[in-house]
């Protein structure tokens, strides 16, 4: 029975997913089309369609997971904790310097080994 109902919905998934992909070939076919028109209109037509199309998306399946999905990371995103600005600052003199120290041994190793095999070469 629970294999019918999940074959069901996974048809009608379908149909979705093609119906969210007219509306955006509508979208874009309809901007190229009234290219002469104003902008404000068409963006305003766009943004119709963009969110016609995002609310079948969302009765889908994966849509529905999707939506999930965010919710949780929104909820994550709280948890974490934000460095104060001088731990900010601070984290990236450090960065800084390691870089300027690095990209130093770098330079200074290539042109020894250039010297090296300018010296071999002749």
């Amino acid at each position: 029975m629970e294999s019918r109902a999940v074959q069901s919905s996974s048809r009608f998934d379908l149909v979705k997913w093609l119906v969210v992909f007219v509306l955006i070939a509508a979208g874009v076919v309809g901007n190229q089309y009234f290219s002469s028109e104003s902008v404000l209109y068409r963006v305003l037509a766009l943004v119709a369609l963009g969110l016609v199309a995002a609310f079948v998306a969302l009765q889908t399946d994966k849509g529905r997971r999707f939506a999930t999905l965010l919710k949780e990371a929104r909820v994550e995103i709280r948890k974490v904790v934000w460095p104060t600005r001088p731990e900010l600052v601070q984290t990236t003199v450090i960065v800084v310097v390691f870089v300027l120290v690095v990209s130093l041994i770098l330079w200074g190793m290539d042109s020894l080994i250039s010297w090296l095999v300018a010296g071999f070469i002749g």
